[in-house]
């Protein structure tokens, strides 16, 4: 047989196209498997998240179903291209069941996995069901051999559920509580399915996941699902009157703890408020047959009762004010106690002025840290309020998030935060004896830079100014990534920003209070730079702000910069071990010193210091976008300028390096002189 050039060339792209045959086919697969990815965390809802039919609606952000549903708009895969396997998934939601006053419940609420966003027969609690579904039932229907009128069931292709159990949760004490699915309180649930094991857990609202589920059953979905399906919420009350909320919905199918991202505190409340006894027809009945004597006792018991009731109130209005209005929720004391291994000495991490800080690891492996505070302590009780009040309401990525509180009756108070691994700040610079956990220079700036924009937030970026004062090393925490989070908010007071701070108690730790503030006891904003400002001076020079034997930190670094020797306030470990940029460090060194003045008036504000840390300084302020040019601007027309106006030009747009001014103090200038500068 003869091959004409055509005929090979045409062999020689069919051996191509073969040897290329894989490599297509892989990146098809690769493509199936990123489009197969769903992720969606939804705290309150609008009209682009779901497909609603029937009388469901959006309301404030809450979904209210009675006859009908609500889907999620895009199919979802269920099952991997061109095989029966399915993917398994993870879906949390938060719910509630609002029945109306002295009426009958409506048949419930259901999660399912739908074919189509039409009209479906699910919506009928008497019809049969193609597909897969969890229902949360508050009527008994014998037909469907039903346990009871108060119970959740898994259904597949049935009405009659394959298991079923009473609504409610198994503590960890493996002890059942029941939980009734029709007053209104809000519940969250878990429904997640892998490996061919369906496993359903509830809880009321803010309550750790239980570790054991309410329902687990072994099913094979592959002949239940299509490829692609909807998924969402069904519920009917036929004639009936209820309204079924949900309040936050996640799901995914490759992230299994994405339910932590649903807010659980904070919600809205639909219980029915209990009718008082003192309106009840047995109350009346027993007041008229009783007779005047027992009208007399009545009275007695209910004048004690009221009485009582008020005391106990009043006691605890306070938390429960706070558990209402603020974040974080009132933890279970048994809980901590379990977390911390009963609060035992191997879990103590650090110790302060009013309790000591454990670790603690809640079940599915959350590590906090848990600071018990004595009851006996009137400052440790400021603290714990002070913590509350504003740790408790502020999210910022640099500052310390309080989880929640508790307190035990007649005992400790507790606080409950994130936990930091890689610990407070002053340890891993003054007591690392590792050489290898120092912070280097580079790593010193990050944390400053951080702690700067948390900082930023408390005075301006929050609804209330918050005045930290105790801003030092050992309130500067660092996380698993070595990012600085601010905490210890027992000092913190919050006021209006267009108000001044009323206290004018002198609080704080030695070496970082504003001299102003042992005048006047006032703090402000001011106050705050000038603990930062120290914070700086601290971290770049590795020495702590008072030590005995040494002269204070500031006045230290003043007097290096006024010999011309700033060079040498930096840590003299970091100068074995490393190049550094002398003009950084400089500059860094002289924005200590200008937030740690003396004078409050010549302190910058923390949003200028984070723009000196970006490179960036306003323009309204100084005539450049230098760092050099910001101070040099805060030296002009004072003493120092009238000493020594050889230096700076004022008919010039440039300004003398900062080498050349130390270069024309005189050695028997006075720090007092000096200090008139910044």
């Amino acid at each position: 047989m003869k091959w004409n050039p055509t005929t090979i060339a045409m062999k020689n792209q069919r051996n191509q196209l073969l040897l290329l045959l894989p490599f297509l086919t892989s990146i098809l697969f690769i493509q199936n498997q990123l489009t197969s990815a769903v992720d969606f965390t939804f705290n309150g809802f609008d009209s682009s998240n779901l497909s609603l039919d029937g009388s469901s609606i959006i309301e404030s952000r809450i979904l209210k179903l009675t006859n009908g549903r609500a889907l999620y708009p895009p199919r979802i895969r269920t099952k991997e291209p061109n095989s029966s396997f399915v993917l398994p998934f993870s879906t949390s939601f938060i719910f509630a069941m609002a029945p109306y006053e002295e009426r009958l419940p409506g048949h419930g609420v259901v999660f399912s996995f739908v074919q189509n966003l039409g009209n479906n027969t699910t919506m009928n609690p008497s019809s049969q069901i193609l597909g897969f579904e969890v229902e949360f039932d508050v009527i008994e229907i014998e037909e469907f051999r039903d346990i009871s009128d108060n119970h959740v069931g898994i259904d597949v292709n049935s009405r009659i559920s394959v298991s079923s159990y009473e609504a409610g949760y198994w503590s960890n004490e493996n002890s059942f509580e029941r939980l009734r699915l029709n007053n209104g309180r809000n519940y969250q649930v878990w429904i997640d399915y892998d490996n061919s094991i369906v496993n359903v857990t509830m809880a009321p609202v803010g309550m750790i996941r239980p570790n054991r589920p309410l329902l687990s059953v072994s099913l094979n979905l592959s002949e239940v699902f299509d490829d692609e399906l909807y998924v969402g919420f069904t519920a009917s009350t036929d004639a009936l009157f209820q309204s079924h909320k949900i309040l936050g919905w996640s799901f995914s199918n490759t992230n299994f703890s994405i339910s932590e991202g649903l807010i659980t505190t904070g919600l809205p409340s639909f219980e029915l408020f209990n009718t008082p006894i003192y309106r009840s027809r047995g109350f009346i009945a027993g007041t008229v047959v009783g007779g005047l004597f027992l009208v007399i006792i009545c009275s007695v018991i209910t004048f004690l009762f009221i009485k009582r009731n008020r005391r106990i109130r009043k006691e605890r209005e306070g938390m429960e004010d706070w558990e209402l209005e603020y974040w974080p929720h009132r933890l279970n004391y048994q809980e901590i106690d379990l977390a911390t291994k009963n609060f035992s000495e191997e879990n103590v991490i650090g110790i302060g002025g009013n309790g000591k800080v454990y670790k603690g690891v809640f079940p599915g492996g959350l590590e906090v840290a848990v600071k018990r505070i004595s009851h006996q302590s009137s400052e440790g009780v400021r603290e714990f309020l002070a913590e509350i009040s504003s740790l408790g309401r502020l999210k910022h990525r640099n500052l310390v998030g309080l989880r929640g509180w508790c307190k035990k009756e007649k005992g400790s108070r507790i606080l409950v935060y994130d936990y930091m691994e890689n610990g407070s700040l002053d340890k891993r610079i003054f007591e690392s004896d590792d050489e290898s956990k120092l912070l280097n220079f580079e790593e010193r700036i990050k944390v400053l830079n951080q702690v700067a924009s948390g900082v930023l937030y408390l005075h301006e970026e929050w609804e209330a100014k918050v005045l930290h004062r105790d801003i030092k090393s050992s309130n500067v925490l660092l996380d698993k990534e070595m990012n600085a989070r601010l905490g210890d908010f027992g000092l913190a007071r919050m006021h209006d920003h267009d108000k001044v701070a009323g206290t004018t108690r002198v609080v704080g730790t030695i070496g970082y209070i504003a001299p102003e503030i042992v005048v006047s006891g006032r703090a402000s904003t001011k106050t705050d730079v000038f603990g930062y400002g120290v914070l700086v001076l601290e971290v770049i020079s590795g020495r702590r702000p008072i030590e005995e034997g040494k002269p204070p930190l500031v006045d230290w670094v003043w007097e290096l910069l006024r010999k011309g020797e700033l060079i040498s306030a930096v840590d003299e470990r970091l100068i074995s071990r490393e190049n550094l940029d002398v003009e950084e460090v400089d500059r860094v060194l002289n924005l200590g010193l200008l937030c740690a003045h003396p004078d409050p008036n010549a302190r910058p504000t923390m949003r200028q210091v984070v723009k000196l840390f970006d490179g960036k300084v306003e323009v309204d302020e100084t005539e450049g976008d230098d760092m050099d040019v910001y101070l040099l601007e805060k030296m002009k027309n004072t003493e120092f300028w009238a000493m020594y106006p050889q230096i700076y030009n004022s008919g010039s747009d440039s300004y003398p390096a900062f080498e050349d001014i130390r270069k024309g103090l005189s050695t028997s200038m006075s720090l007092s002189c000096f200090d008139s500068v910044l």
